[in-house]
């Protein structure tokens, strides 16, 4: 079972993308749920006209849905007239799907703690070296550890590490976040125009599946190009 998170934006495309993203969301939920793959729709920005979404982030959960996405991370197209400005003459908008950082809230249990106790180190007269109290902490799931050397007692260090490694858990988690956010961000920023994964049609919203030219007469077609250039 894998979990991902995807988003996707109308960049910094006009109405006409955002109208397109709130169609692209309903016919990928479709294509999600007949593939057995459950989503939540984590966070959802409408955009200024009604019914049209800026950007949506969801969380994916199912099997093989590595292979279900490469149909959908990328630029997608939707070749139509406006539905906000009658007279304007493009036709072709694009939008982007992305896959985000997964960044589930990370939970600490002491089952995922690799604990190792070592000799105290410094002051302590006599009895400094003899008893291994001190204890090294280590999450095993984020790579986040710490040394506990305050007291005599192996138990107490024990204790005081495990709550401060709860505390560092949490910092990473908050930095795994800001860095989604900063990714997120980027994605409105860097969206392709060109090249498209999926294309729609029409008001109605049909998929155009994409030409495949053939070999040869992609070869016949360079063949006639190069010939141009050396006239």
């Amino acid at each position: 079972m894998e979990t991902k998170v995807i988003q996707f934006t109308a960049g910094r495309g006009p109405a006409e993308c955002t109208w397109v993203v709130a169609k692209v969301l309903k016919v990928f939920i479709k294509n999600a749920i007949e593939n057995k793959i459950s989503y939540e729709v984590l966070y959802k920005e409408q955009g200024v006209e009604n019914g049209t979404v800026q950007s949506v982030s969801i969380q994916l959960k199912g099997k093989e849905l590595s292979a279900f996405l490469k149909n959908w991370l990328g630029t997608i197209q939707w070749i139509g007239k406006s539905t906000f400005r009658k007279y304007h003459k493009r036709k072709n908008w694009f939008i982007g799907c992305f896959e985000l950082e997964c960044t589930s809230e990370l939970t600490l249990a002491e089952k995922d703690i690799e604990f190792q106790a070592i000799r105290s180190s410094g002051p302590g007269g006599q009895h400094a070296n003899k008893v291994s109290s001190a204890i090294r902490a280590k999450h095993r799931l984020t790579g986040v550890q710490v040394l506990v050397s305050e007291s005599r007692s192996q138990h107490q260090n024990k204790k005081i590490a495990i709550q401060r490694l709860k505390n560092l858990v949490v910092v990473y988690h908050i930095e795994q976040l800001k860095n989604a956010v900063r990714q997120e961000w980027e994605n409105h920023l860097n969206l392709e125009r060109g090249n498209p994964i999926q294309v729609f049609k029409g008001t109605d919203f049909k998929h155009q599946k994409k030409k495949k030219i053939p070999y040869k007469s992609k070869r016949n077609q360079l063949k006639k190009d190069l010939r141009k250039e050396l006239e």
